[in-house]
């Protein structure tokens, strides 16, 4: 994340988008209320507190750092500013994770995005790293792409490499986290040439050389069978095998590498690495790593698509009085402003700031 000490070398792979820049994005009443206030000329500075509804990993601050420093950078240095816990850091429920101050009207509109993009990327981030927690050492790669909406397939796979995440499946999260792509071959592929072998014959002929030689093992015959034929054809070319067996025959399962493992030895195959993936989630992974499966990577996919966002809260916790207005006109730091500002709150919430020493100024 970036402090601020160096936000002139500010650089996101994010983009901040026309449909919520417009408002269209956002939630009615708050276009509304923008209407309101701008017609009663009330814009004093606020500061809004965001805070985690439950415990997870905190992800999508780089993204609306990007959108904050187009709405509030270029105001006076006295008027706005940014606080986050740090990208990737485990939250608990009820801490404050992102502070901003700024004139109402230059971000009230944007808190609909903000929260959005809050909740959705810490889901993602918090599912992938229960993965990665239950994997050990071992390393997972997110294939969740098939399982979700493609205009938010990018956003996934960061959230999923902040979680944790070794890798990701699809070059636009890849682009986002400066990563490299991860991948095999499909089954699809595989049917169309008719025979295994043959596919991964063909893969090995037309890919670069730096490309992995990791063959799908499935689709026609046993796993073990299938593993032992390529293994023969293409020695030590071959740099492993991804067993991915459908839940209608059972999956794949701990016994099932094993035995694959054991058949490949006696063959003289020991250097064949074994993946697996298909339907996986911690507990499945962790039957793997219980049983001390020689899995050398996990691929999950629709656990971590499908996780349940964060959910977070968004309220002003103080604001600007008119008198603060003139009297720090000259002041060239908000931090000494906001001390000054008058605590409020809705019901049933502390007005006023909430320390949180894990909060970095960004801006």
């Amino acid at each position: 994340m970036t402090s601020l000490n160096d936000q002139d070398k500010f650089q996101s792979p994010f983009v901040t988008y026309n449909s919520v820049v417009t408002g269209a994005t956002a939630d009615n009443e708050l276009t509304r209320s923008m209407t309101i206030l701008r017609n009663e000329g009330i814009n004093p500075l606020v500061a809004i507190e965001i805070a985690s509804e439950s415990d997870g990993v905190l992800c999508g601050v780089t993204e609306i750092q990007t959108w904050l420093r187009d709405w509030l950078f270029s105001l006076p240095k006295n008027t706005r500013g940014l606080w986050s816990v740090q990208e990737g850091s485990d939250i608990k429920k009820g801490e404050v994770v992102v502070r901003i101050v700024g004139p109402y009207a230059s971000f009230g509109l944007y808190e609909t995005a903000i929260l959005g993009a809050l909740s959705s990327s810490s889901g993602w981030a918090t599912a992938s790293k229960e993965c990665v927690k239950a994997a050990k050492d071992i390393p997972v790669v997110c294939m969740g792409a098939r399982n979700i909406h493609p205009q938010v397939v990018g956003i996934m796979d960061y959230s999923a490499r902040i979680g944790g995440c070794a890798a990701t499946s699809t070059a636009v999260g890849s682009d986002l986290h400066g990563g490299t792509p991860s991948g095999t071959m499909p089954h699809s592929m595989i049917l169309l040439f008719g025979d295994t072998l043959r596919a991964v014959l063909a893969f090995d002929k037309h890919m670069a050389a730096d490309v992995p030689r990791v063959a799908l093992v499935d689709t026609f015959r046993d796993e073990a069978q299938e593993s032992v034929e390529i293994a023969r054809s293409l020695k030590r070319k071959l740099r492993g095998i991804r067993l991915d067996t459908p839940k209608e025959r059972g999956g794949v399962t701990p016994s099932m590498v094993f035995e694959i493992q054991s058949r490949l030895r006696n063959e003289g195959f020991d250097n064949v690495d074994i993946y697996v993936s298909g339907g996986l989630n911690p507990e499945r992974i962790a039957e793997f790593v219980e049983s001390n499966a020689p899995v050398i990577g996990f691929g999950v996919g629709n656990f971590i698509a499908s996780a349940s966002p964060l959910s977070f809260t968004a309220d002003i916790k103080a604001i600007q009085s008119d008198k603060l207005k003139s009297d720090f006109s000259n002041v060239d730091d908000v931090d000494q402003i906001i001390e000054n500002f008058i605590p409020i709150s809705k019901r049933g919430r502390l007005p006023g700031l909430t320390n949180n020493n894990k909060l970095i100024r960004l801006f």
